[in-house]
């Protein structure tokens, strides 16, 4: 199999008793996901737990696996699920940090290839400012963004896994884009 094999086909496949499938479908997704988990959350031990329940539920119900949409919008609605579970149990939200998430997709904010010191320092601090702006998003808003750019999804998608329309998904997005341009804008004057 390569990398053109949608996921789609790959976890009919995994239905059908092809367990390379699977491997291939986890390689693709497993760092996205968890970042996803990590930044809800903000606790890395939290969102191990999350993330491995989900890929649980993925393999107990792989039998019956029917594609009704992108595998990412399964996959994440069985995230989406699974968080919204958590935090009905805990009945308090959690604290957020990001200190702890060692694959930042975020950390592209600066040049790559601009390395000195006093650029790196800089590329640094904007990344925690966008992350500390990222934490001070009204949830709803945070998990738009998160799941638009952790999960690659469309509008379409992310308002099927949020249980929304798809017109109240880009107002989040929109948002959530405008409050964190104007976070980082007043950083720069």
């Amino acid at each position: 199999m390569d990398k053109a094999t949608s996921d789609e086909e790959l976890m009919n496949r995994y239905r059908d008793g092809d367990a390379a499938s699977f491997e291939i479908l986890y390689e693709r997704h497993k760092g996205p996901l968890y970042r996803y988990f990590l930044r809800q959350s903000g606790i890395a031990a939290l969102a191990e737990e999350l993330y491995q329940d989900v890929w649980l539920k993925v393999i107990q119900s792989r039998e019956r696996y029917q594609v009704r949409a992108k595998f990412t919008t399964y996959l994440y609605h069985l995230a989406h699920n699974r968080l919204t579970d958590h935090y009905r149990a805990q009945a308090a939200r959690l604290p957020l940090s990001y200190d702890d998430d060692p694959d930042e997709k975020i950390e592209q904010v600066a040049d790559a290839e601009i390395h000195e010191p006093e650029n790196e320092i800089d590329r640094r601090r904007q990344v925690q400012r966008l992350l500390k702006l990222i934490h001070e998003l009204p949830e709803a808003q945070r998990e738009t963004f998160l799941l638009r750019e952790e999960g690659d999804l469309s509008l379409l998608e992310i308002a099927e896994i949020t249980g929304v329309t798809a017109e109240t998904a880009k107002s989040r997005l929109r948002y959530a884009l405008a409050k964190l341009r104007q976070g980082l804008a007043k950083d720069e004057s």
